[in-house]
């Protein structure tokens, strides 16, 4: 089953200094456990066959273990296989702890999905979010449910949606501290010689600002502190047609660019997307919080590989946004170069940093 030491950070927590307060007033203390974990406070019901298969036939997830119960259910869920890994790795890492014991102790932690079911009280399945509840930062998950069966069949419908709430809350936090930790100096240049505002962490080193044929400009910072490596660019050429923001040419045009900017140490190597073992994917790109209209962008998440050189890769993800006022194409990737190392949290972490992109108008409304 894929669960983690989720309490091993709760240690840490009983020192915790007061940093917050509720919306009633209450000054909260700071959140435990690490990121992209969760606990799941639910009773644990087994499960009849004829409910689990309906999950079992299509979970998306490499999930081991049979589904025969209502937590494992979540479990999978919630565990499921982050997709266009080069290794195995869950979305999140999940806990159990029943309701009777869900004390003070744990009520502090970052995440948590609670399933209540309860004939006597509830007769519809509801579901319910809230933030900074005995904590901060803080996400809750509330699902009601009148019994098992209810809660099941919501659950195999929603709980994609109910994951993905879980990741963004990740996100939003995530993005909020890369701006209290700014490399000002990287982002000021990016502005002023690009016109895009971007949360470049201070761990973050500019490495080159390059321009190549075809009015395409390029912006490179590197993270390379400790074993791993993590790079964050951002690109952006002539806006022609809204073809351009099709998968296939959003990735032609990422091969040309990075394959250019980044190589080995072998002589004409250089790095590319990788196709076969595992082909990107897209989606339309939505922003961390609400939008008041006028945001348009596609997300692609794939791996990479180094073509001609050594044998390396690693998983990456893009943002491709238009910026309406100077009609280009604006796309900023991450990828993660991390060998033998999980790297789940390292590239949601970098992943974070793509949706703190600013089109020339979002900066001057923000300046004005």
């Amino acid at each position: 089953m894929k669960k983690s030491a989720l309490f091993t950070a709760f240690v840490f927590g009983l020192s915790a200094v007061l940093t917050g307060c509720g919306s009633d007033g209450r000054t909260l203390t700071s959140a435990t456990g690490s990121i992209y974990e969760c606990l799941v406070v639910m009773p644990d019901h087994p499960l009849p066959q004829a409910m689990a298969d309906p999950w079992q036939a299509d979970n998306g997830s490499a999930y081991a273990e049979n589904v025969t119960s209502t937590y494992k259910l979540v479990a999978a869920a919630m565990g499921a296989d982050m997709p266009c890994m080069p290794q195995v790795e869950p979305y999140f890492s999940t806990t159990l702890v029943s309701p009777v014991a869900f004390d003070d102790f744990l009520k502090p932690t970052r995440n948590i999905l609670i399933v209540d079911i309860n004939p006597e009280k509830y007769t519809v399945v509801k579901a319910k979010v809230s933030t900074d509840v005995w904590s901060t930062p803080q996400a809750v998950y509330h699902i009601q449910a009148p019994c098992d069966s209810a809660f099941v069949n919501w659950w195999i419908q929603s709980a994609p949606s109910v994951r993905e709430w879980f990741v963004r809350q990740e996100m939003s936090r995530q993005a909020m501290f890369y701006r209290r930790q700014p490399n000002q100096a990287a982002i000021d240049k990016l502005r002023d010689k690009h016109g895009y505002g971007l949360a470049i962490p201070e761990e973050y080193t500019f490495v080159s600002d390059t321009a190549l044929a075809g009015d395409i400009r390029i912006f490179l910072c590197c993270n390379d502190k400790g074993p791993m490596r993590r790079y964050l660019v951002l690109y952006s050429y002539p806006y022609t047609s809204s073809l351009q923001f099709e998968p296939d040419s959003l990735m032609l045009m990422r091969d040309s660019v990075v394959g250019r900017i980044v190589s080995g140490q072998t002589a004409g190597s250089r790095v590319g997307t990788e196709y076969k073992v595992e082909p990107p994917i897209s989606a339309p790109l939505h922003p961390l919080k609400d939008d008041d209209g006028g945001f348009y962008g596609v997300e692609i998440r794939g791996l990479w590989k180094l073509y001609g050189g050594e044998a390396m890769g690693g998983p990456y993800v893009s943002h491709s946004r238009l910026d309406r006022v100077n009609a280009r194409v604006v796309t900023v990737e991450s990828f993660v170069f991390a060998p033998g190392q999980k790297k789940r949290s390292a590239m949601r972490q970098a992943e974070s940093i793509l949706y703190t992109l600013q089109m020339p108008d979002e900066l001057k409304a923000k300046a004005d």
